[in-house]
């Protein structure tokens, strides 16, 4: 047996082990995860979505059943203010005219038959706000939803829709706002839910406080200047995910335990700020991730406790139109950043990067030398400040022989993020007598803080 192959063997041996003993949950790592100051969410991560009980206001009709309600929103001069009192009103429903349909709260209920989407909304300026909605099908091919909007200025507001497959679907629903929804998917596989909240060709539509659980998705696609802002997002697959959505704001919302966090591909001018990302665990866990996408500006994030913090793939493809990751913190990820190729055009700066198990990897054999990086924060540095300006007089260089022997070895990728391949590369820290390669640099690293980490 050759010294790689015994080397390889005793690697490997490691690795087993190592996998043998799963990862703590996020809420074990993050102390106060939910309780991080982010705008309009609640004590818990928690956010004032759903209906609430409310009086009937002046000026409103009241059906007497569904037979009624029904003539109602068929006629053109019917009553252009509805309202639904404490009852179930059973149906699949349509409107196709400017109307406000409002509820007395939790217990106002659409019950649909379960046949098909529960009510469907065309024309424009249409208001849905304030009850339940119950009673969807199951068929993935006519996107079975609680609610299809299709027209110009909709608004739907407070619905809770329970156990759907679709929730809301905006399927060129220009400047449609979506606020204070309470979405709840249908248990099991991720993968055979439906869309929590999907946005198709729907420009200028916002997204803001909602709650949306254990969903496939949260969809933006072929839509320019969406804002999605205040939600929360957990349990799903893909907390959001932008497609050839350019123009798009994200900011100050709580994206926990899901498969990925926030993906964006063949994107530009996208805004991401002010959010907590976490929990995205298992083979594919990534917190943020790019593709083909660029002019990105990630800001004042938590990307904490996933496999993968940060995920770039050609990203940008070209240089002059930067990813700039600016004043994030990145702690407790399997791997903090990690790239399909060596980046270009990429920024780092004035970031916290914190007890990561690996800082970045690059697929292929690279490095991130060509990053633009300063004054950033690592958890890691050994440098000293003797002119107390609160940077490092000594550059930060991260080294890893771990990144050396995969790269002569490709079988050993197989350990990548292991304890076996974390003790070689402290083992060559300790005793800095191997060849190593060296991954990134930050001549101005801080030697303290951006944030109050506890």
């Amino acid at each position: 047996m050759t010294p790689t192959t015994r080397f390889s063997a005793l690697m490997t041996a490691l690795a087993w082990w190592a996998a043998c003993t799963p990862l703590p949950p996020a809420e074990l790592l993050v102390k106060d995860l939910t309780r991080l100051p982010i705008p309009g969410l609640l004590a818990g991560g928690r956010v004032d979505a759903g209906p609430l009980s409310a009086q009937k206001p002046t000026g409103f009709a009241e059906p007497r059943d569904e037979a009624q309600l029904r003539q109602w929103l068929a006629q053109p001069d019917g009553p252009a203010r509805i309202w639904l009192g404490e009852r179930t009103w059973h149906g699949d429903w349509k409107i196709d005219r400017t109307v406000e349909l409002r509820g007395a709260g939790p217990r106002t209920v659409l019950q649909g038959s379960g046949r098909g989407t529960l009510l469907e909304v065309h024309g424009s300026h249409t208001i849905l706000a304030n009850m339940t909605l119950r009673g969807v099908g199951n068929r993935h091919t006519t996107e079975d939803s609680a609610v299809k909007a299709t027209g110009k200025g909709h608004r739907l507001e407070r619905l809770d829709m329970e156990k759907v497959l679709f929730g809301a679907v905006l399927n060129e629903c220009h400047d449609c706002q979506v606020e204070r929804l309470h979405v709840q998917g249908s248990a099991g596989d991720a993968e055979l839910r439906g869309d929590g909240i999907k946005l198709w060709e729907s420009h200028g539509s916002s997204v803001r406080h909602c709650l949306v659980e254990n969903v496939r998705d949260v969809v933006v696609w072929y839509s320019r200047h969406v804002s999605l802002e205040y939600n929360v997002v957990r349990g799903s697959r893909y907390g959001s995910h932008f497609m050839y959505a350019h123009d798009a704001v994200l900011r100050n919302s709580a994206v926990l335990d899901n498969v990925v966090g926030i993906f964006v591909m063949y994107s530009a001018r996208l805004h991401i700020e002010g959010n907590v990302l976490a929990g995205a665990r298992g083979a594919a866990g990534v917190g943020l991730g790019f593709k083909d996408s660029d002019d990105i500006t990630v800001q004042k994030n938590w990307l904490v406790a996933n496999t993968v913090g940060t995920y770039l793939d050609t990203s940008p493809r070209t240089p002059d139109q930067p990813v700039k990751l600016m004043g994030n913190v990145l702690a407790l990820n399997q791997v903090a950043l990690r790239f399909h190729a060596q980046p270009h055009g990429v920024v780092l700066r004035g970031n916290d990067i914190v007890q990561n198990a690996e800082v970045a990897q690059v697929d292929g054999g690279g490095d991130a030398t060509t990053l633009e990086v300063g004054g950033n924060f690592w958890s890691d540095y050994a440098g000293y400040d003797l002119n107390d300006d609160g940077v490092g007089d000594v550059a930060h260089e991260i080294r890893r022989l771990s990144a050396a022997m995969t790269d002569a070895h490709p079988p050993l990728q197989l350990l990548r993020g292991t304890a076996a391949l974390a003790s070689l590369d402290a083992m060559a820290q300790a005793v800095p007598v191997l060849p190593s390669q060296r991954l990134l640099i930050d001549r101005t690293p801080r030697v303290a803080s951006h944030h109050r980490l506890h």
